[in-house]
């Protein structure tokens, strides 16, 4: 072997070496060893309440974070050696009392350099939202039955509320809030209902949020607060429905019944849609039958119960014609017409209808019947086009009869001149 090979295979080795010891260096970077929690140790063998499975305390958001039973407990999870563990030097706190729940939390959400280090988006008003609350309100009276952070968040098993198993995510809150709200026996002394989930369960919001997985749709929080939560009042309940349904809180802004119902302090939208049991809107709500809600306060007689037989007339009337057009547009259609454009047009009088329904909540049958001219108006047009559709169809049918009768009649006398022409004895 030459020098220069010799040299040439020291450095390759050198670097080979070099490279191995790099990698030797890296490896403990990606792969750390777990730090120690003594606590977890011995609590993931313990049963209920005292016990904490793995499972749990990895998933929880804090642990992500790397916070570990310290962090709140206070302690040394470091230690095996209960004394210092657990001990009075190591600050251990041992079981949080329910009434210091609420502040403990605060100490980190509470302080806005802490959370903007983990989740900057996260807000930090929440402890100063509960003090105003119902429930805040109560606990710092004493009573110890009221719901604080870890009821409705859960202990170790803390999800963010974006994950579906979290207690706290839209499809859950309600299942949350009934723990303690649904239990007749627990809300004994509360001078409240019980009934309200059962009643949410069977409305038109719970249908749209854990059926068709509307997650923008109405829940416990959503009207009550979450952090602040609190009974709307008679005079905030229009202002609660009104930030989703706008045009209906507008116009009832403008009607008589605003302050009709202020006057006997009434609750404007749910006076008629009721609260939680939120049935699905129908005409049948309208007018003067038995399932009207308007006799509930008009009779027989009053300029109220006139108007509401008048609305529920129009809105008949206009269902009625959009059903005709659209009978007479189907039976075009079977026919093989042309009639896409009718059909088309047909959205613009159910819409008409669809905008009239709202402007009910004006309790103007003046303003009604200028949305109902209007789809009357489109839905005529349409029944139009789809009796001339059938017209064509009927005429083009008589047209198809006669030339096929002409064309038989015409191969009958070709037949019958034929057969006089072969005939030779005529």
């Amino acid at each position: 072997m030459t020098q220069g090979s010799l040299k040439l295979l020291l450095r390759t080795l050198g670097i080979l070496l070099l490279f191995a010891l790099v990698l030797a260096g890296a490896s403990p970077i990606h792969a750390q060893t777990p730090a120690k929690n003594s606590c977890l140790d011995c609590h993931s063998i313990m049963p209920e309440p005292l016990g904490v499975t793995t499972e749990q305390f990895t998933a929880d958001i804090h642990s992500q974070k790397g916070f570990t039973c310290a962090n709140c407990h206070g302690g040394d999870p470091a230690s095996d050696d209960p004394t210092v563990s657990m001990g009075r030097a190591a600050g251990f706190k041992g079981k949080i009392a329910r009434a210091q729940v609420p502040a403990l939390c605060a100490s980190c959400h509470s302080n806005a350099a802490m959370i903007r280090r983990y989740n900057p988006s996260l807000r930090t008003d929440q402890f100063s939202q509960y003090q105003t609350s119902v429930h805040g309100q109560l606990l710092v009276r004493g009573n110890s039955k009221v719901a604080v952070c870890t009821d409705c968040h859960s202990v170790h098993g803390i999800r963010p509320a974006s994950d579906s198993r979290s207690s706290v995510h839209p499809v859950n809150v309600a299942k949350t809030c009934a723990r303690c709200h649904a239990d007749s026996d627990y809300m004994k002394g509360f001078s409240i209902p019980t009934d309200q989930f059962a009643s949410y369960s069977a409305s038109v919001h719970h249908e749209a949020l854990t059926v068709r997985g509307d997650l923008s749709a109405p829940t416990c929080t959503t009207c009550h607060g979450n952090h602040g939560a609190a009974p709307p009042g008679v005079a905030s309940v229009e202002n609660v429905c009104a930030t989703c349904h706008v045009f209906q809180a507008q116009l009832f802004d403008t009607s008589r019944h605003k302050e009709a119902f202020a006057a006997m302090q009434l609750p404007g939208c749910v006076t008629c849609h009721s609260n939680h049991r939120i049935q699905r809107p129908s005409d049948d709500m309208i007018g003067t039958n038995a399932e009207a809600v308007c006799i509930t306060c008009h009779s027989d007689g009053d300029a109220g119960f006139a108007a509401a037989a008048n609305m529920r007339a129009q809105l008949d009337g206009l269902v009625k014609a959009i059903h005709q057009a659209q009978e007479v547009l189907d039976r075009a259609e079977q026919s093989g017409m042309e009639i896409s454009g009718p059909k088309l047009n047909q959205a613009q009088a159910r819409d008409a209808l669809t905008k009239a329904r709202v402007t009910i909540h004006s309790f103007q049958p003046g303003r009604v019947a200028e949305d109902i001219q209007e789809g009357l108006k489109a839905s005529s047009a349409n029944l139009q086009a789809g009796m001339e559709a059938l017209a064509e169809r009927d005429y083009r049918r008589i047209g198809l009869a006669v030339s096929l009768l002409t064309i038989v009649l015409v191969l009958i006398a070709l037949r019958l001149y034929i057969r006089k022409i072969e005939n030779p004895n005529p």
